[in-house]
């Protein structure tokens, strides 16, 4: 079953390549959706996908690549849309 989870993540997640990797990661999974910078120094995502996979990719996200720390993730899950074909980087 396909579902949507947004998610933001705050901590040192800017300047740090989270974007890139969050992409990676994302595409590695088969998960659709984005990932982008905000004003504040956080970063958003949308993910869809199938459940069991969105629990590893916010798994993923608790730790970010090497450089990054986390410190909070917001998320906020509802019922997919089906409104993305891949995933990318929005600027």
């Amino acid at each position: 079953m396909s579902e949507r989870v947004r998610v933001r993540v705050t901590g040192l997640v800017q300047g740090v390549g989270f974007r890139y990797a969050t992409y990676r990661e994302a595409q590695r999974l088969g998960l659709c959706g984005w990932v982008r910078n905000v004003p504040d120094g956080a970063v958003e995502a949308l993910f869809e996908g199938d459940g069991a996979i969105l629990d590893a990719m916010l798994a993923w996200c608790e730790r970010g690549p090497a450089l990054a720390r986390v410190d909070s993730l917001t998320i906020d899950r509802s019922e997919a849309e089906g409104s993305f074909s891949g995933f990318e980087i929005a600027f």
